[in-house]
C-alpha cells in the first residue's frame, strides 16, 4: 500500500436509489419477509433471489449499482 487514502465517488441518483429501496421493502413487508434482513442478504452475497418478485422488487433493486445502494444507506443512518 502506498499509505494514501483512496477517494470513492459513486455516480447516481440518490432520490431513486431511495425510492426503489422503499418499494422494495415495502414489496418484502407485503409478502411478510423481514425486509432489513432480506435486503442485507441481498447486499452481501449479490443473489437477487433474496427479493420478492411482487411488485417487481427483483428487478428493481437488480437495476442499482451495489455501491449506489450502499452509500444510499451510510448516508441516510449518519445523516439521522
Amino acid at each position: 500500500m502506498d499509505g494514501y487514502t483512496r477517494k470513492f465517488n459513486v455516480v447516481g441518483g440518490e432520490s431513486n436509489t431511495r425510492e426503489t429501496l422503499n418499494t422494495v421493502y415495502d414489496a418484502l413487508r407485503q409478502k411478510g419477509y423481514n425486509p432489513v434482513n432480506q435486503i442485507v442478504g441481498y447486499i452481501l452475497s449479490e443473489d437477487p433471489t433474496y427479493i420478492t418478485n411482487y411488485n417487481n422488487a427483483r428487478g428493481l433493486i437488480s437495476r442499482l449499482d451495489r455501491d449506489e445502494l450502499l452509500q444510499e444507506l451510510v448516508s441516510y443512518y449518519l445523516n439521522k
